[in-house]
């Protein structure tokens, strides 16, 4: 790589100022280095909701980004425009030769650097994207034929066995911190107001940034012996809530492997898979990126989804009778989170008790999901409707009273969520539709007018989703 006088690093993906991989590159081949992050509007104009707790959380994100910058001698430009016009713009503006950045693998991140490249590459300016936001990707695990996984424990077992220490290796950055250009203009960091958007209750419910992502860590590693079992519990606190983090890059992934690795028990074992899992799901949208719109297994495109619309509201709208199902949608919409045990109750209820295409469902995580990642959401969802790279057959079919049941025996995500139950008892805290009048009165509620009556019946709905998929087999 040649040595520039002066370069841009374009932050995307990867919101720190530590072990960044591109930033670090951008600085050992440079004498002096701009940083930029852009508020695409390209994005942020097609988001439904003005009150976006993504936006807030990576307006906060960024601002602290800044403050780091600024502390190792640099700072960070702040744009509210289209990326493809302000990047090439930027570049032309403050005169670098070069502008570095972190790979993003989305379909439509590909593209738009495609035309930035292309852009830059008219005036001169060279285009460098960098491995940072995952440990393998792309064609860096294959089968011994040399293609790509297509069912997870494989794939993990050869991510496994083709790891390194070096794989891990941070990304020194500090050590370059001469190089940063300084801000000789006292640069304007635009307000959420100047970027279109609203305040949110994400400050209420997670720490942004560096510092928000450390914090967060250190309480998850106080317990992650125990993550294998209480991972289930939604009520417990027994998961990392990085995955905001992980999503728009303020903690790095080298990092939680390394410490995933070192800690040697069942729980951090149980949790490196799952981070192997997302590896597993950016693979799958690299090498079969049909699954965007299609079926992983096409077969199952020829499914005759029933669709009804007045069953999808309900079930947005927490309206479904079933508590634990409605618990997990009053979360998302109240949070911007859901439990992944409950995304896969959600999932399945949806698809295989309502007859709702995946893809519906799918489309409101994707509105609402503060660590919405498209490869991870299309996976999972795929996962749950049978449809995707899951080696379980379609008659998987997840039972709402059985599951909750077993994941919140004494109701306590239940009750914490749909306070209309609270005087429910335990004994029909799952199935509240069957409680006598006298029960219901000497509870405060009347199922049907204060909680509503199941819209489905499991049973019949199963045999139904059964004989649907049975018929494209």
């Amino acid at each position: 790589m040649a040595s520039y006088k002066k370069t841009l690093f374009w932050f995307r993906r990867d919101l720190r100022d530590y072990d960044n991989a591109g930033l670090a590159a951008a600085l050992a081949n440079s004498d002096q280095v701009y940083c930029v992050f852009v508020f695409d509007r390209e994005i942020l104009d097609a988001l439904p909701k003005k009150h976006d707790r993504r936006v807030d959380f990576i307006h906060r994100s960024v601002l602290e980004l800044d403050t780091a910058l600024r502390k190792l001698g640099g700072y960070l430009i702040m744009r509210h425009n289209g990326t493809s016009v302000e990047i090439p713009a930027l570049a032309k503006e403050l005169h670098v030769d070069a502008v570095f950045t972190n790979h993003d693998y989305e379909p439509l991140a590909v593209q738009r650097d495609s035309q930035v490249a292309a852009q830059l590459k008219k005036t001169g300016v060279a285009f460098y994207t960098f491995k940072d936001q995952s440990i393998f990707e792309k064609r860096e695990v294959l089968t011994q034929s040399g293609k790509p996984f297509s069912v997870f424990t494989p794939y993990k077992n050869a991510w496994l066995k083709r790891l390194t220490d070096e794989d891990l290796a941070p990304h020194d950055v500090e050590i370059y911190r001469d190089r940063f250009a300084a801000d000789t203009q006292k640069t304007h960091a635009p307000t959420l107001a100047e970027i279109g958007f609203e305040p949110t209750n994400i400050h209420t419910l997670l720490p942004a940034g560096t510092s928000g992502a450390k914090q967060l860590f250190t309480d998850f590693r106080s317990h992650i012996a125990e993550y294998k079992e209480a991972r289930n519990f939604p009520a417990v606190r027994g998961v990392s809530y990085l995955s905001i983090h992980q999503r728009f890059g303020t903690i790095s992934i080298r990092e939680l492997v390394r410490i995933a690795r070192a800690e040697q028990n069942v729980g951090a074992d149980t949790w490196l898979s799952e981070l192997i899992w997302r590896e597993f799901y950016f693979q799958i949208l690299h090498h079969y990126p049909h699954v965007v719109s299609a079926a992983f297994k096409s077969e199952y495109d020829k499914l005759r989804w029933e669709n009804d619309e007045n069953l999808f509201k309900a079930w947005c709208e927490a309206r479904t009778g079933y508590p634990i199902v409605d618990a997990a949608m009053r979360q998302i919409n109240e949070t911007g989170y859901m439990h992944n045990r409950l995304r896969m109750i959600a999932g399945s209820f949806l698809t295989k008790d309502l007859l709702i295409d995946w893809r519906w469902g799918e489309k409101y995580f994707a509105d609402n999901l503060n660590d919405f990642d498209l490869a991870a959401n299309n996976g999972g969802w795929q996962w749950v409707a049978s449809t995707g790279c899951d080696a379980q057959p379609y008659f998987r079919i997840f039972n709402p009273v059985t599951q909750s049941e077993k994941f919140d025996p004494h109701g306590k995500f239940i009750r914490k969520y749909l306070p209309e139950l609270t005087q429910v008892p335990d004994r029909y805290i799952h199935t509240p539709w069957m409680m006598s009048p006298q029960q219901q009165q000497a509870a405060n509620i009347a199922i049907g007018r204060d909680y509503p009556q199941p819209i489905v019946d499991h049973a019949v709905q199963r045999q139904k989703v059964l004989e649907m998929y049975t018929a494209v087999k």
